[in-house]
């Protein structure tokens, strides 16, 4: 599941967000053009030219048609043709791809070599774990999330998912973790398991936005006290939570590990621990196969991973192949354990067969 190791950003002004089928703008001395068959050519009967300098991101599409065609697509634009909400779903995945790739099923997305073979129950089920780990991972603010994202902290399937949105919408945004029982059919069970995956931006109380779980607030407050600091000067201080002693703070339901954890999050609180998202730019005199030459070195993004290598987007139609002997000079037992899905690197072509349509590729960088 790529969705967590890439970064919510920031909408820049000067920034052209392109589906990974798509071409590269193509760039002269004055200004960046953008070549894309998504753009309506009765919109743009000539190349569109933007003055300014301008970010260039690409995004996989896997499963966007998938999304513009279900039923949360047309609940969230019912006015809007398929293709619009493909193109607006594409748009927010680099803005904060874990919460659009949620509203898709993981199957859709694709998952691998072998996904059709195996027993599709059990497959479905441990997907639906990974997807859940990668939400709580990362954590969800409770005032913005979308029921399908929701859905997806664990002990919140789609019914109280649906009663979060719906009581939002009735009482405004909640204001602390505690107004989170307000809700209709969550009960503390449901409360205790979700509680600390739920984050509160600008709450009274600043754990609110944090993973540290409310049923350990008291202990945090005891911290700060015996350190005699307010709670809020305690929190990011590097160095008064490093001097504390926490043996001081064992409990039979407190270990070690849980207040390790505690510190760990009250030095970053609220830390998204995805990367930052990267801008690419693919060659821009590489624009065919024919373009191609043994020795070339290419930026390209890693699209499909298998048994016998890997496939890399070279900013052309055809995909090369990274074989598993050209990964490393060493035994290659696993490919995962040297790249993995959309990663970023710097092939060399080792061969082209245009004929067949074939480009051979190995692992620079």
């Amino acid at each position: 599941m790529p969705a967590p190791t890439q970064r919510r950003i920031p909408p820049p002004s000067d920034l052209i967000l392109i589906p990974a089928s798509c071409a590269l703008p193509q760039q002269d001395n004055n200004a960046h053009i953008l070549l894309c068959p998504y753009l309506n050519k009765k919109a743009f009967e000539s190349p569109l030219y933007l003055k300014n300098d301008i970010q260039v991101f690409v995004v996989s599409e896997a499963g966007a048609s998938i999304y513009s065609a279900s039923k949360i697509a047309r609940d969230e634009f019912p006015n809007y043709d398929v293709t619009v909400r493909g193109s607006v779903s594409i748009g927010r995945r680099l803005q904060d791809p874990l919460a659009e790739l949620v509203k898709i099923d993981a199957k859709s997305i694709g998952v691998g070599q072998y996904q059709h073979d195996v027993d599709q129950t059990k497959l479905q089920k441990q997907l639906d774990v990974v997807v859940e780990n990668c939400v709580n991972a990362v954590g969800v603010n409770i005032n913005t999330a979308s029921t399908p994202l929701l859905s997806s902290v664990s002990g919140i399937g789609p019914k109280l998912a649906e009663n979060i949105f719906n009581y939002r919408n009735e009482h405004g945004a909640f204001k602390s973790r505690k107004d989170i029982k307000k809700v209709p059919r969550l009960g503390e069970k449901a409360y205790e398991q979700a509680a600390g995956f739920l984050r509160i931006r600008d709450a009274k109380n600043p754990l609110d936005n944090s993973s540290v779980h409310p049923e350990t607030y008291k202990l945090v407050e005891k911290m700060a006290k015996d350190e005699g600091v307010s709670l809020q000067e305690l929190i990011g201080n590097k160095a008064v939570l490093q001097k504390i002693d926490l043996k001081k703070y064992y409990t039979e339901t407190v270990g070690l590990p849980t207040l390790q954890d505690i510190i760990k999050e009250l030095e970053k609180p609220g830390l998204d621990i995805r990367e930052q998202a990267k801008a690419f730019t693919f060659n821009q005199n590489i624009k065919t196969i024919t373009d191609l030459h043994s020795g070339q070195l290419l930026p390209g993004i890693v699209n499909n991973i298998t048994n016998f290598g890997c496939f890399v987007d070279v900013g052309i139609k055809e995909s090369g192949l990274i074989h598993v002997s050209n990964l490393s000079d060493s035994f290659v037992k696993d490919v995962n354990e040297h790249v993995h899905l959309h990663q970023q690197i710097i092939v060399k072509v080792l061969e082209v067969d245009v004929a067949r349509k074939r480009i051979q590729l190995k692992l620079h960088k």
